[in-house]
């Protein structure tokens, strides 16, 4: 049998979907069916309660693994128990008799025997150890009602794009230098560097051209995994050659592809962890969804982590959130890079703040911190792969971001220039383009 493949086969399991469907819809008929004189029904009949409580026991049960068939009929003469509880008061009424016909045709399907041991009415389904989620909260208190064992989980959201904008834990959005080597997170179940090299002769700029993740060992659920992305190098794999983690039933990490060389996911399921990696162009991005308990675990000594603290104001290119474009020597930068290195700047050019902002709205409709930061990338380098970086940035932090009210930032004024400033600016870069031409 292949591995990895999306879906699995469960012997049976193709013959239980009928029935198990057929007592849902008899549980939502028990609720909807109005009493007429085809149906009778009096407030004694309790086929409702019996049918819910039958599909609360089963909902959990995977076909898949040893004991499947012992508990499904433990649960089946349950509800065999029930129905006959509520029989005398159910006399006559349509739903109950369909139970019935739908409980001996699931017995005889699974050979279950009618005398034997009954599931409890007030099932717990075991916590999954090496699932984040699972550990936090009681998955049944009584039939289907979930009930948190700690208060609503907490996540938070870091990502890294363009000429490298930073957008912080804390939803603060920085444009920062950080040339060489950074973390982006380090704490005691995560870590991430990334590797920025300059992308404009002259300017102080950079981009990423390379990704280290750490997943840090974990009780019994992982061994440490590496996984390293660099420019045309975006594996499916960590570096151990794998591409998961955990044991044979239940993987607590894994990778997947979305398209090849260019996007990859990471989920670790035992951190309750999301990791997007993209190529665009020359360049990395990445995108982060972590529990905040668990990002808040660090030291002192790990205190220098940009997705927790920011850039330090050294390596600030913003000025409190301010971006300024970039208009003199960049332009003439480019063109010395486009003579210099035609093969990775092929899509090297000179925008005007006019025409960078009109190619930054094929994309990006909203006026936010994204379509500035897409403009300045564009103004600085040239290069129009920034644009799609800036959209894909975007909507993976629309995925991944736990609180959409906090999607979008505005700058305070646009791009930090004040309306006459602006104006300056693209009559400067008209200019130039017309001096360099």
């Amino acid at each position: 049998m292949g591995m990895g493949r999306a879906g699995s086969y469960y012997p049976g399991a193709e013959r239980l979907i009928s029935p198990i469907l057929h007592l849902l819809v008899l549980c939502t008929l028990s609720s909807l069916t109005p009493i007429g004189e085809s149906q009778v029904q009096t407030p004694q009949c309790r086929i409702q309660k019996c049918t819910t409580d039958f599909v609360s026991l089963t909902s959990h049960l995977n076909p898949s693994l040893d004991g499947f068939d012992t508990e499904f009929c433990k649960a089946l003469r349950a509800y065999s128990a029930c129905t006959q509880r509520t029989a005398k008061s159910c006399r006559g009424n349509l739903v109950f008799h369909s139970a019935m016909l739908g409980i001996t045709d699931l017995m005889s399907q699974r050979n279950c025997s009618k005398d034997g041991p009954t599931s409890s009415t007030h099932p717990i389904i075991p916590i999954e150890p090496c699932n984040y989620h699972s550990r936090h909260h009681h998955h049944v208190s009584r039939f289907g009602t979930g009930v948190p064992e700690h208060p609503r989980l907490m996540y938070l959201f870091c990502g890294l794009f363009g000429d490298p904008h930073l957008r912080t834990f804390k939803d603060q959005f920085q444009t920062c230098k950080v040339e060489g080597a950074w973390p982006l997170i380090d704490n005691n179940y995560l870590s991430v560097q990334v590797t920025n090299v300059p992308v404009v002769y002259g300017s102080s700029a950079t981009a990423t051209n390379k990704i280290t993740i750490i997943f840090k060992p974990y009780q019994e659920c992982t061994d440490q995994k590496v996984y390293q992305a660099v420019t045309d190098d975006l594996p499916a794999a960590f570096v151990d050659g794998t591409i998961s983690g955990g044991d044979s039933e239940t993987r607590s990490i894994w990778i997947l592809e979305k398209s090849p060389g260019r996007h990859v996911e990471i989920h670790a399921a035992y951190i309750g962890v999301t990791i997007i990696i993209r190529q665009q162009g020359r360049y990395l991005t990445l995108a982060v969804r972590m529990p905040e308990e668990l990002a808040m675990a660090f030291d002192e000594t790990q205190d220098l982590q940009l997705c927790m603290n920011g850039c330090p104001t050294s390596e600030r290119i913003d000025q409190e959130g301010h971006l300024q474009l970039p208009v003199l020597g960049l332009q003439q930068a480019g063109f010395q890079q486009q003579q210099q290195q035609p093969r990775v700047e092929a899509q090297r050019g000179v925008f005007t703040l006019e025409s960078a902002s009109r190619r930054c709205r094929d994309q990006l409709e909203v006026k936010d911190i994204y379509f500035h930061s897409c403009v300045f990338d564009l103004l600085t380098t040239g290069d129009a792969n920034f644009t799609t970086a800036a959209y894909n940035a975007l909507k993976d932090m629309e995925t991944l971001h736990p609180k959409k009210e906090r999607w979008q930032i505005f700058p305070n004024s646009a791009s930090g220039l004040s309306p006459f400033s602006l104006l300056l600016t693209a009559l400067l870069s008209s200019f130039l383009i017309a001096v360099l031409l």
